[in-house]
């Protein structure tokens, strides 16, 4: 197997502890109290902004074949992901620009930043956010929730331009060629984080 399909393996059972939990349990069925979820839009708000962060320093070391596209997922996070997320965050009275970051959000982000320190090790730690999320919305979609802003969360992630853009993270982890149990370790410190970001503040 790939380096990213040996990820892939050890991630999916991972997904679904994510499933199960309260939180994500709640937007699948659309019954999701508002303050909750207002609350993890606002810890997710301060999250895309350092993902960006954690892009932008990937950039700065990819191999020319790699740069645009680590650019354009920059890009498609800051101006299209982040332009959502504001969108969704105004229906539920988000409180964007107050937000401070809790504590899983803070431990999250700075442990992204601190892989990005290494490019093969910064691509295998973000990669539990990007190909969780795809796999989340792909299981979600399946079954989504009536309540339409709950809808519209599934939609984002289940989308297949966001399945395209974490498989572009994929081809660039199989071509960095990192070492495999680092990259396991990464992979699973990322996905426990994802784990904790349910838990909302």
């Amino acid at each position: 197997m790939s380096v990213s399909q040996e990820l892939h393996a050890i991630g999916r059972p991972l997904v679904d502890v994510q499933l199960a939990h309260p939180t994500v349990a709640g937007i699948a069925r659309g019954d999701l109290p508002e303050p909750v979820f207002r609350s993890w839009l606002e810890q997710d708000y301060l999250f895309l902004l350092d993902y960006v962060r954690v892009f932008s320093r990937l950039a700065w070391q990819a191999p020319d074949g790699h740069l645009g596209d680590l650019v354009d997922l920059a890009h498609a996070t800051f101006h299209e992901e982040l332009k959502l997320h504001r969108s969704l965050s105004a229906e539920f009275g988000a409180d964007l620009g107050g937000a401070k970051k809790g504590p899983a959000c803070a431990a999250y982000t700075a442990f992204l930043l601190d892989s990005a320190a290494s490019y093969a090790d910064g691509l295998a730690a973000l990669y539990p956010c990007m190909w969780g999320y795809s796999t989340l919305g792909r299981i979600l979609a399946e079954n989504p929730p009536a309540e339409p802003r709950y809808r519209a969360w599934v939609d984002t992630y289940a989308d297949p331009g966001f399945a395209a853009l974490t498989e572009r993270i994929a081809v660039m982890i199989d071509e960095a060629a990192p070492d495999l149990d680092r990259a396991k370790a990464l992979f699973t410190q990322g996905m426990a984080h994802e784990l904790a970001f349910w838990d909302v503040p």
